[in-house]
């Protein structure tokens, strides 16, 4: 229904206004969630996991939430019969109107902004934080990147270039350290930095413990974008360039 008729909790039955015996329940479950610390934001994304919608065809939303925060019917006044009791309400509209200083936002919710693209939500840490635990759990899932073998030809005419100054007599000490350390940057950049990157997290997700909280230190050396979808899942691209996730 587009607009409701009764309160989000109560039905029509015989004339008289009664319980909504699943709505009503989820009315107790705001209050009593909303009091223990949760957010609007955290009983939006929990509300439109479940079933039960506010009205037909409409996603839940902060405002439907402080609808029912707000609604005094829910104690029994009015001849309405009552969800909850008048002290629940009013600590909820106490809270509601307490001017707090908002959190600053930590340094791990601004990585998960920055990789995402998108405001970063409890869920979102929550997924980061299983897929990072499944690497610290089985680093071996960490794979070295097919590549081509590296182009050495370059690398080859400089030591036989190399082969000959030392065979030549005197030996030409300063043309041979200028060779020596070209073929050193050339052997250097013949390393594909996908697989040294691959070691390198391997070396450290081997090291690390299983997180009970996301951490943030973790998070900036290893992943490079968080990649969500309309389903609501999401995937990690590594430094490597590896995908761990939904593909």
């Amino acid at each position: 229904m587009g607009n409701r008729k009764q309160p989000f909790g109560y039905r029509v039955v015989m004339g008289e206004i009664a319980l909504h015996p699943q709505e009503s329940k989820l009315v107790e479950y705001i209050f009593q969630q909303y009091l223990v610390g949760a957010t609007y934001n955290t009983l939006v994304e929990e509300l439109r996991e479940q079933s039960i919608p506010y009205d037909e065809g409409k996603l839940w939303n902060k405002n439907m939430i402080a609808r029912i925060l707000e609604d005094s019917r829910y104690t029994g006044e009015r001849g309405y019969p009552p969800v909850i009791d008048r002290e629940a309400l009013e600590k909820a509209l106490e809270k509601r109107s307490a001017k707090q200083t908002a959190a600053p936002k930590t340094d791990t919710q601004k990585l998960l902004r920055r990789f995402s693209g998108r405001p970063s939500t409890a869920r979102m840490e929550r997924q980061v934080l299983n897929l990072l635990n499944s690497l610290i759990v089985s680093p071996e899932q960490l794979r070295l990147p097919a590549t081509a073998p590296p182009d050495r030809s370059t690398e080859l005419n400089l030591q036989r270039e190399l082969d000959r100054v030392m065979e030549c007599q005197p030996i030409d000490e300063d043309a041979a350290k200028e060779l020596i350390l070209t073929i050193a940057a050339a052997q250097y950049s013949a390393v594909d930095s996908r697989e040294y990157e691959t070691v390198r997290l391997r070396r450290v997700f081997s090291g690390h413990q299983p997180m009970a909280a996301l951490d943030a230190e973790l998070l900036q050396s290893s992943v490079s974008a968080i990649h969500c979808h309309n389903d609501g899942s999401l995937n990690i691209q590594l430094k490597n360039g590896q995908v761990i996730g939904k593909e």
